[in-house]
């Protein structure tokens, strides 16, 4: 480690007594990796909200992922580096975020004084972001990592079977409502800190925004919820033909 970097890391300051660049840069990579998975949660959520439409729709959507107009009757592969991908951004965005948690008992009592003599809902809402990022870290490795590893188990009777019969319904309904409120909340919270929807009247767009937000986050736990159910209703109606592959109807219909 050079000299340089050591007296910024002690002082906070450059060699030549400049206030360091580093706190703002990984803030900006901190709020660049949250808005790339928020973005990514969102259309995911509508990906699986699929299997609402029938278990054709889900199966198409599900060999599209898998590079189907590539290669003919698709490769898991694909799937497996999607899901890297997003892992590999998933634990940077972590570790950047790690760095504004409170690293002791004395910090969060801080933080909790402080949170209730202001009681200010923006304040309370960052709460809410570090507890679904804690359980996060913990809910999304497993599911991302199920992903790398068993890419090929994805599809209307895999999901469902994964989600009933080997009892992970529990964890993906954590999973579901700590990822939408922790990516609402982060949406919310970066438009504020960069300013984006100011206009001409900020503390006015600021309520509008907060209105928005909570009716999109209603709307994808909703989403999420039925998605799970019907996930559930499939497992449930296919116990007895566990680990069977689904077909399209079409591909039934053209064998018969």
């Amino acid at each position: 480690m050079s000299k340089d970097h050591i007296v910024e890391s002690l002082t906070g300051k450059t060699m030549i007594k400049h206030k360091s660049k580093m706190p703002a840069k990984l803030d900006f990579l901190q709020s660049a990796t949250g808005l790339v998975l928020a973005l990514f949660i969102l259309f995911h959520l509508i990906f699986e909200s699929s299997i609402l439409l029938g278990k054709d729709s889900m199966y198409t959507l599900t060999k599209m992922f898998e590079g189907e107009f590539i290669i003919e009757g698709g490769s898991p592969l694909f799937i497996s580096v999607l899901a890297f991908v997003i892992f590999s951004i998933f634990i940077f965005h972590a570790f950047l975020a790690m760095r504004k948690f409170p690293n002791s008992y004395r910090e969060y009592l801080r933080y909790r004084t402080h949170a209730k003599l202001m009681n200010h809902a923006d304040t309370n809402l960052w709460f809410i972001q570090i507890t679904t990022g804690f359980m996060l870290f913990f809910l999304g490795s497993i599911h991302l990592y199920t992903m790398m590893t068993q890419p090929m188990n994805i599809g209307p009777f895999a999901s469902s079977d994964r989600i009933y019969s080997d009892l992970m319904w529990p964890m993906y309904l954590m999973l579901l409502v700590s990822v939408v409120l922790h990516a609402g909340v982060g949406v919310y919270r970066l438009i504020m800190k960069w300013g984006w929807f100011d206009g001409e009247n900020p503390r006015e767009n600021r309520v509008k925004t907060r209105k928005i937000i909570k009716m999109v986050v209603l709307f994808y736990l909703l989403i999420g919820l039925f998605s799970l159910l019907s996930y559930m209703k499939i497992g449930y109606e296919h116990q007895a033909n566990y680990g069977e592959k689904y077909h399209h109807s079409s591909e039934v219909k053209h064998a018969n």
